[in-house]
């Protein structure tokens, strides 16, 4: 054990010819729990008062990731793994329009219900990507940030706060974006319900980061600390 301790370095750089063996997997799983989240958002379901969508079942695991991808590899590639998504949901999204555009044949018999699959208008749209943009970018951040005043000790403050802060910002925005005409009262059911579910099933999560975490660390070498990186969201390198 002790072995395997000394052999992860701690990194506060990315040199650009560095190769990691998972973090391409895991970025590509990333964004199929990221689509597939999209896929099923519209359906609704209740749980005593708490009113949730079917994404919110799968969707929180994209915030582990973040937690992951920023504990292990740096803020970096947690923002390239952010971008990654985003393109991916943004074509998604247009190719499903455009699919509803194209005329059915005369043999196909479900289009209203592909419609009502991908059917989606642009504030939900605009909505939805801002929400993960914002609140993935505030997740990452907020767990960069905690290390270092940590020292890289309590892994747990960080997987939490980050998952307080990072669902807050999208939670928010994106409920007030697709029920904004809604009355105040049924928007804040949903915001809270939505909100109180994805942090207790962060919590809940904890044991299963930490043993993603310490073994990523030992597979891939590296413990990275963020004291040199540029946190601007839009650059593309470190």
């Amino acid at each position: 054990m002790a072995e395997a301790a000394a052999a992860v370095k701690r990194v506060t750089s990315d040199p650009a010819d560095r190769r990691y063996k998972y973090l391409d997997l895991l970025i590509n799983i990333f964004v199929v729990v990221l689509i597939v989240s999209n896929l099923v958002a519209q359906k609704f379901t209740e749980f005593g008062p708490f009113k949730v969508s079917a994404a919110q079942l799968l969707f929180p695991i994209t915030y582990i990731f973040g937690d992951v991808f920023t504990e292990v590899y740096g803020y970096s590639a947690s923002r390239r793994a952010i971008w990654t998504g985003f393109m991916g949901s943004s074509v998604m999204t247009a190719m499903g329009l455009f699919a509803i555009w194209l005329p059915p044949s005369a043999d196909f018999k479900n289009q209203a219900a592909f419609v009502a699959m991908f059917g989606v208008v642009p504030r939900v749209v605009a909505g939805s990507l801002i929400a993960y943009w914002a609140g993935e970018f505030a997740n990452s951040l907020t767990v960069a940030k905690m290390k270092l005043w940590t020292d890289g000790r309590w892994l747990w403050t960080r997987t939490v706060g980050s998952t307080v802060i990072g669902q807050a910002v999208d939670t928010t925005i994106v409920v007030c974006f697709i029920f904004y005409d809604q009355p105040i009262s049924l928007i804040w059911q949903i915001i809270y319900s939505g909100y109180i579910f994805k942090v207790v099933y962060e919590v809940l999560a904890t044991p299963m980061t930490y043993v993603i975490v310490n073994g990523l660390k030992r597979a891939e070498g590296i413990d990275f600390y963020d004291r040199s990186t540029n946190f601007n969201p839009f650059r593309l390198r470190q």
